[in-house]
């Protein structure tokens, strides 16, 4: 199964969207999917439902941090690739989807009671969400090749 594939399976199982990415990519993170499911329970619907940078987009750099990212003091060559790699996830995500903010990505606010059922009768968790956590993993597997 590839890896978009599974990202999609585990977010249409009511895993959140940064969940999905990046227990998309458990096996070469060397951490169980479940590990990588409870680090990144709180970042779904834009970091805590706080419609901030898209959970998707989270979740892929969570991935290009741990592959990647500065684990030695002093190591501020890998801090710097690091933050290219994110800088380049973003502008990439950006150019597909218009931004990298879930609120507006999907433009409704979750917040409102009144919102998540707008959001929910649109079916944009379905129709748009889906389409951000397929892309993300597809950009994180040419981005960390």
């Amino acid at each position: 199964m590839k890896r978009s594939e599974k990202a999609l399976q585990l977010y249409s199982n009511g895993f959140n969207c940064a969940q999905s990415v990046i227990a998309s990519f458990a096996d070469i993170l060397d951490v169980s999917e479940e590990t990588a499911i409870r680090m990144a329970s709180g970042f779904g619907g834009g970091m805590g439902r706080m419609q901030e940078t898209c959970g998707a987009a989270t979740g892929a750099f969570m991935v290009i941090g741990y592959l990647r990212g500065k684990f030695k003091e002093g190591d501020d060559e890998s801090n710097d690739r690091t933050n290219k790699l994110i800088q380049e996830f973003s502008r990439r995500f950006t150019h597909e989807h218009g931004s990298v903010n879930c609120k507006a990505l999907i433009k409704f606010d979750i917040n409102s009671e009144e919102g998540m059922v707008e959001a929910k009768e649109a079916d944009v968790f379905n129709k748009k969400c889906t389409h951000f956590v397929k892309t993300s993993v597809e950009l994180l597997e040419e981005i960390i090749a």
